[in-house]
């Protein structure tokens, strides 16, 4: 919901700190939040929470960077979109996970698999709509990333908030996955919605 707007403001602060890094590559910084990632997923699952909520954030930090560097010296490639869409993807299935296996319960697993059931159903209803608004040529000229979808209430700055918050109160998963489940599936609404206005 508030990812445009944010990473102009990402951009703005980001661009002093990677404007020196013209040598680094912006695939070994994908790689890196991926590896930070899975370390915080390792960490949730210890139930070390406070140290996967650091690495969390960290991760999501590297996540951000690699785009900015790509963009600013002029690095940008398709592959390298797609190696960070999915690095992302993994990142963001393993650490419920862990958390779950880490403190296993009927409760936490059935909450689980909904909320993974909402990605999956969610992942379809941006990455078709995507390709078919690339093959209409319908993104706007200041996009950014590699691909474009419609906003909706749940996007990446939402999903890294709500990941803090399962990491911070690790007693009401249970809860809070149902919650989020909840709003990742009013956003397929939405973006079902919006396809069903525009794409006629």
């Amino acid at each position: 919901m508030f990812d445009s707007s944010l990473r102009r403001f990402k951009d703005q602060v980001g661009t002093p700190l990677v404007r020196p890094m013209s040598g680094v590559s912006p695939m070994f910084i994908s790689i890196l939040a991926l590896v930070v990632g899975l370390l915080a997923t390792y960490t949730a699952y210890k139930q070390q929470y406070i140290f996967a909520l650091a690495l969390w954030l960290l991760s999501r930090i590297l996540d951000g960077l690699d785009g900015l560097i790509a963009r600013l010296h002029d690095r940008q490639s398709d592959f390298g979109g797609y190696v960070d869409i999915l690095t992302d993807f993994v990142v963001y299935a393993a650490l419920p996970i862990g958390m779950v296996v880490g403190s296993p319960s009927k409760q936490h697993y059935l909450s689980l698999i909904f909320l993974l059931a909402a990605f999956y159903v969610n992942t379809a209803s941006w990455m078709y709509l995507a390709a078919i608004l690339e093959k209409r040529a319908a993104h706007p000229p200041e996009t950014q990333t590699t691909i474009v979808m419609p906003a909706g209430i749940i996007g990446g700055f939402e999903s890294i908030v709500a990941y803090g918050i399962f990491l911070l109160l690790p007693a009401y998963i249970t809860i809070l996955f149902a919650i989020f489940t909840g709003l990742v599936f009013i956003t397929i609404i939405q973006r079902l919605n919006w396809a069903r206005r525009n794409l006629f």
